[in-house]
């Protein structure tokens, strides 16, 4: 019989371990020595050790999970527990025991950790998920959009909810995408037929400026060019494959006309220059008719510089006022000394006149008289107010008195 601390083998070949419950047997050993048997199960009890040496480093070391964890353990437990080999399986069992309880703790860990993980992944979803509705109601169509993208690429980046809570999020973030390139289609939509109704409306009004290039009607043509501007204006832009080619040809239109009445204006203005020479010289020649000594001759010489004045024509505008101002400065100056005249010479006139300055003597004379009369009575507050009543009746007459003068008599 042979024996160790932990083992022995009796006399049939029966192999022994030692444990704390006492003796278990291993097995039997029939082909050889017992040394050899002892030797043969505690090598399988160092298999034993190496193994559950090699799990503790993997559960410490490695991200091994809990379940193959434990599924290796009671491998080990159960190979253990057969007793089919020969050492110190209570301290084998102790350390299955501790690292049981360290996959346990680790299991917590992760568990602990995957639910703090799972909390800031459903905050950074609702984050991703509440700025996709909101930027799904903005009109910035370009950044709105880049940043949509952005917002995808970071929701890819994140580790998935459970199933129910990842789709309903999910669900909100995909619509508020639809929602906006919905309506990010329909405003470019708009767009589209806006710039096309543009096109059509510009097209028009080139048509008619191209047409309008050759007239000669510069004003009413010119009128019209600053209409189709305008209308140019609120058209808004058309396609931009279209808007500068339609510009061209518009603007080329204008400058064509614009061009040929320039060089037309630019010959009148030095012809209405020439026209103002001749009319300053007539003026001044007309304004020597002025004062009038000789109303007949005069009215004549006028009627002669008049004709001469209509012949020559059109002057430039900013200065017609002027020397036409001096031309009627005349004309008045001959109807004033033919009223002078026509006073002087109408019997009727001169009747009235003669009329009225008598009645007015008359009046003086009786005011004078009863200012006498009165200042004899010793009433003079009536002589006075009769004083002030003559002085208007005086004026008037002095008045009537020049006007009759210039009746001649």
């Amino acid at each position: 019989m042979s024996s160790d601390p932990w083992g022995r083998v009796d006399e049939t070949g029966t192999v022994y371990v030692r444990t704390a419950d006492g003796e278990k047997v291993v097995g039997s050993w029939q082909a050889g020595s017992p040394e050899e048997a002892l030797a043969y199960f505690e090598r399988k009890y160092e298999g034993l050790v190496v193994e559950i040496g090699l799990l503790e480093r993997r559960v410490k070391t490695t991200d091994l999970s809990a379940k193959d964890a434990m599924t290796a353990i009671a491998h080990l437990r159960q190979q253990v527990d057969e007793h089919h080999a020969v050492g110190d399986l209570d301290a084998l069992a102790k350390r299955l025991d501790k690292l049981v309880e360290t996959v346990e703790s680790r299991r917590e860990e992760r568990k602990a950790q995957k639910a703090k993980q799972t909390d800031e992944t459903r905050r950074a979803k609702e984050a991703l998920v509440a700025e996709a509705e909101e930027l799904a109601q903005s009109e910035q169509w370009r950044a709105a959009g880049e940043r949509l993208r952005s917002l995808v690429d970071t929701w890819k980046g994140l580790p998935r909810l459970d199933r129910k809570s990842d789709d309903e999020l999910w669900h909100r973030f995909s619509h508020a995408r639809s929602a906006f390139s919905k309506r990010r289609k329909a405003h470019f939509a708009a767009l589209d037929a806006q710039r096309e109704e543009a096109r059509r409306t510009k097209e028009r009004l080139v048509a008619e400026a191209e047409s309008l290039s050759n007239s000669t009607d510069w004003g009413a043509t010119a009128a019209r060019y600053r209409e189709l501007m305008a209308e140019w204006k609120a058209a808004g832009r058309a396609q931009r494959e279209h808007e500068d080619d339609l510009w061209n040809r518009f603007r080329g239109a204008q400058d064509v006309f614009f061009a040929a009445r320039g060089a037309v204006f630019a010959e009148r203005d030095a012809e209405q220059a020439e026209n103002l020479k001749l009319k300053e010289e007539l003026a001044a020649e007309a304004e020597k008719l002025v004062p009038v000594t000789d109303l007949k001759a005069a009215r004549a010489a006028f009627r002669a510089i008049n004709e001469r004045w209509e012949a020559v024509g059109h002057v430039p505008r900013d200065a017609r006022p002027k020397v036409e101002g001096r031309m009627h400065a005349v004309e008045r100056a001959l109807q004033e000394a033919e009223e002078a005249e026509w006073r002087r010479t109408n019997p009727e006139a001169r009747a009235r006149a003669a009329g009225l300055t008598g009645q007015l003597q008359d009046a003086v004379d009786k005011l004078r008289k009863q200012i006498d009369t009165a200042r004899a009575a010793g009433n003079d507050a009536k002589a006075d107010k009769l004083t002030r009543e003559l002085e208007g009746r005086q004026a008037l007459l002095d008045q009537a008195l020049k006007g009759l003068e210039e009746f001649g008599g």
